[in-house]
């Protein structure tokens, strides 16, 4: 996990004072540590190491701290002594830490003002993601899941419910070293709608406002023409006539 410690072993009891020992990082083998003639040891030639390797040397392990994931990859032991050359690859994986998955329910697929769909639409989402599967459960039992392996990426997945639904789901968000978990709360996030401004998707519910404004409007105009009429057509029953 990301800021951890993470110690790779040489594999040396005691290094002899003839020993060379070199570690190097990355695809372009960057030095980043090495110790000679049992010297004090050599780190941070490499910047992205920079006040985070420590080299012992004693054994020649190599200690890298609060790591980050651009730290993952390969790394390459040479050791050099009067025996011969040996060398030993590592490959480590650094994995950030996972967020808590978030369940809300999905508003594009409300049900109209007054209908009597029996459904609740959810959605589990987790933001900046890499290297994870989102998964939902019913109980121990996996009903779908989707997984990334791109970095900084936003993941969502659905899930219909019945709004009397009493079994147990969960949301879990994992990778291969840890996990997070949200469990959902059918009788807090899926009630039946009673307002149309939440039971409707948010397009919807505007056009509602616009139309109801708009007839309105025409209402008041028809009775203040009709009350307008009246009054012209008793002012004229009413007047005197003319000899």
């Amino acid at each position: 996990m990301e800021e951890d410690s993470v110690t790779i072993h040489a594999g040396v009891s005691a290094i002899k004072r003839e020993d060379q020992i070199l570690w190097r990082f990355g695809p372009e083998n960057s030095r980043i540590a090495e110790i000679y003639k049992l010297n004090i040891p050599t780190c941070e030639i490499n910047e992205s190491f920079k006040d985070r390797l420590e080299m012992n040397n004693q054994t020649g392990s190599l200690t890298i701290k609060n790591i980050r994931i651009k730290h993952s990859g390969l790394y390459k032991l040479t050791i050099i002594s009067n025996g011969g050359t040996s060398d030993k690859s590592f490959k480590v994986i650094v994995y950030a830490h996972l967020p808590v998955p978030n369940i809300t329910r999905d508003s594009s697929q409300y049900s109209s003002y007054g209908s009597s769909v029996s459904n609740c639409s959810l959605l589990c989402s987790v933001l900046n993601v890499g290297h994870v599967t989102l998964s939902w459960y019913k109980g121990n039992s996996l009903l779908s899941s989707i997984s990334v392996s791109d970095l900084s990426i936003s993941l969502s997945l659905p899930l219909e419910v019945e709004y009397q639904d009493k079994n147990t789901y969960s949301c879990v968000l994992n990778n291969p070293i840890s996990n997070q978990t949200t469990h959902l709360d059918i009788s807090q996030l899926c009630q039946p709608c009673t307002d149309p401004t939440h039971c409707c998707g948010s397009a919807e519910a505007v056009i509602r406002l616009v139309v109801s404004a708009v007839v309105g409007v025409a209402t008041v105009a028809v009775l203040v023409h009709h009350f307008r009429s009246v009054s012209i057509e008793l002012r004229a029953q009413t007047s005197p006539s003319v000899p």
